[in-house]
């Protein structure tokens, strides 16, 4: 491996996060490069950069993000994206990506990229998936050669700002057997619903392709809404707006009193994964309706109202972060021990987009971890 992770551990001591199992569901290939990647990718194709010291520039990615905005905060991306236009940076980048998640214990994980931003410089669609397959597998036999084990599937996203849903719905579809596992639609949210893509959701549906959607971020219960009837949607990306659906009507002593409405409701009793990310989730003003502190965080209620939350990173570049760390922070904040931290965990082996046997089987490997904590 070229890369170690820091080790996190939980609130009052216990045992190291970074060693436990987990599942990342919720991870942007081109929010998680190494900052000394970019400055040498950058260097290669002659893209003007705000820092040419690694850890400088990884600083100004964590100063940009911190914005409140989605808006603001995705335009970070332009420099991240624009070292990723060839061949050898997509496989570059992704070989080192699956070293990252194996170093901060994951397992299994979904990478997910919108392969139509990956194009000025030639690559077609399904060049630009093999290439990122190629160095999935890549960084999957550096594991292995490491004595480790861990297993990737790609998710394809679609711009829901742009009008390409359709064909990244039929590459997706193409690319089944080579890797992709699901769709989803990224961008900005406000304004660009899931309805706006209903063709595309359409083919994915016959095709029995699974679909997971960013909705409820930048976005309120509208956008959920469309996710979920348009987009059959069977993940929530963030989805933490989803708690205005829910109406908290008193708490004492004995604890809070809810009322949900039919939304919430439904995605409780369908038991539809949420992706939250509660570092990303402050940076972009997801959560201000509560607050700006991670204790405002609509996750403790979600998770204490028996949602089917999961705990994602998002960006780590632009966050700072690593799956360990986003469950170091909860931890703290709320007081979880190690059964909550293995119930995210199992959360997201039940959402992942494999076939049965093989969540069931991810869901024993993670018990068999955690009984070892």
């Amino acid at each position: 491996m070229t890369t170690t992770t820091d080790d996190y551990f939980m609130a009052g001591g216990g045992p190291n996060i970074t060693a436990l199992p987990k599942v990342s569901l919720h991870d942007h290939l081109d929010g998680g490069l190494r900052p000394q990647t970019i400055v040498e990718l950058a260097d290669a194709v002659g893209l003007e950069l705000p820092e040419t010291d690694s850890d400088a520039l990884g600083q100004w990615f964590e100063e940009q993000s911190n914005s409140g905005s989605l808006v603001e905060y995705l335009k970070t991306f332009d420099i991240t994206t624009g070292v990723m236009q060839t061949s050898d940076g997509l496989v570059r980048v992704a070989r080192e990506f699956v070293q990252d998640l194996a170093d901060d214990g994951v397992i299994y994980g979904e990478i997910r990229w919108a392969p139509e931003q990956h194009l000025t410089r030639g690559l077609s669609l399904d060049e630009t998936v093999e290439a990122v397959q190629e160095g999935i597998e890549a960084g999957i036999a550096d594991v292995a050669a490491q004595g480790g084990s861990i297993r990737i599937g790609q998710l394809v996203s679609a711009m829901r700002h742009a009008d390409r849903a359709l064909e990244i719905a039929e590459l997706a579809v193409r690319h089944r057997g080579n890797g992709v596992v699901g769709f989803d639609i990224a961008g900005p949210e406000a304004g660009f619903a899931p309805s706006r893509h209903r063709a595309a959701f359409d083919y994915l549906a016959s095709k029995f392709f699974p679909a997971t959607v960013h909705a409820g971020e930048a976005d309120g219960l509208q956008s959920i809404t469309s996710a979920l009837i348009d987009g059959r949607a069977l993940r929530l990306g963030h989805g933490v707006r989803l708690a205005e659906d829910i109406q908290v009507e008193r708490e004492d002593d004995e604890g809070t009193y809810v009322t949900l409405g039919a939304l919430s409701q439904w995605v409780k009793d369908r038991e539809i994964v949420l992706e939250t990310s509660p570092s990303s989730n402050l940076q972009t003003g997801a959560i201000e309706a509560w607050g700006d502190d991670i204790l405002d965080h609509p996750f403790d209620l979600l998770y204490q109202l028996g949602f089917r939350v999961t705990v994602n990173t998002d960006n780590r570049l632009m966050s700072g972060t690593s799956l360990s760390r986003e469950l170091a922070i909860l931890s703290d904040a709320f007081g979880y021990d190690l059964v909550d931290l293995e119930t995210f965990q199992l959360n997201a082996a039940a959402g992942a987009f494999l076939p049965l046997e093989d969540r069931e089987d991810l869901a024993d490997a993670i018990s068999a971890g955690f009984e070892q904590a």
